[in-house]
C-alpha cells in the first residue's frame, strides 16, 4: 500500500468510499516534522491493504483543513469510512502507526490451540509518564497487542478517555469498553487472562 497523494477535499470524500478505514495526512512538505511523519507512515502502512492512506500538502491544498478545524500540520485525518472520528497530530514512530493502522487485536489460545477470547486493547497514555511505559513494557512481555494513543498529541483521544472514564490521570486501558484507570494489574490479567 503507498500513499496516494490528493488535490482536494471533493477527490478524498470520493476516495472514502473505497475501504473502512481512511487515514489522512495533512503535512507541509519541507518541514521536519512533516517529513518525519510523511515517511514513517509510508513505512507502516508498506505491507497493509485494507486500509486507505492519503495526503494532502496544505501549501497546495487548502480547502481540507478548514473543514475539520485542523490548525496545525503534520495532522493525521481518521476516519471510519466517511465518518470522520478524530486527528492524531506531530511524527509519531514507525510502531504507533503501524499499530494506528492495524487496530490491533489481542487473541489468546488455549493449549489445544482453541481461541479463547479475542480482545481488543487500546491504552491512553503519554511519552513522560513512567507508570504509562511500566504498563505498555508489562503488555508486550505478555504478549498483549494494543492500539497505544498519546494524549498529549490528540485531543479529541484525551476528550474521549475522560468521557469514558471521568478522568484525565494516564494510564487507562480500554479492553473491549471496560476502563481501567492507572496500571491495575490485578484487574488487567483477569480481562486478558493473564496468569
Amino acid at each position: 500500500m503507498e500513499i496516494r497523494n490528493i488535490a482536494s477535499h471533493n477527490e478524498m470524500l470520493g476516495l472514502l468510499n473505497e475501504k473502512s478505514k481512511n487515514y489522512i495526512l495533512l503535512y507541509k512538505k519541507g518541514s521536519e516534522t512533516s517529513d518525519c511523519s510523511y515517511n514513517n507512515i509510508a513505512e507502516a502502512v508498506k505491507n497493509l491493504k485494507e486500509i486507505n492512506i492519503m495526503a494532502a500538502d496544505v501549501t497546495k491544498v487548502r480547502d481540507i483543513h478548514p473543514v475539520y478545524s485542523v490548525t496545525s500540520a503534520p495532522s493525521l485525518l481518521v476516519f471510519e469510512g466517511r465518518k470522520f472520528s478524530r486527528v492524531v497530530k506531530g511524527c509519531n514512530d514507525i510502531s504507533f502507526y503501524k499499530s494506528l493502522f492495524e487496530e490491533n487485536f489481542f487473541t489468546a489460545t488455549t493449549a489445544s490451540g482453541e481461541e479463547k477470547q479475542n480482545k481488543r486493547v487500546t491504552v491512553y497514555s503519554t511519552p513522560t509518564c513512567s507508570w504509562c511505559n511500566t504498563l505498555k513494557t508489562y503488555l508486550k512481555k505478555n504478549g498483549i497487542r494494543f492500539t497505544d494513543i498519546d494524549v498529549s498529541k490528540d485531543q479529541k483521544a484525551a476528550e474521549a478517555m475522560v468521557a469514558k472514564s471521568g478522568q484525565q490521570g494516564v494510564p487507562q486501558t480500554d479492553i473491549n469498553g471496560q476502563i481501567i484507570v492507572g496500571f491495575d494489574k490485578p484487574k488487567i490479567n483477569t480481562l486478558l487472562g493473564i496468569n
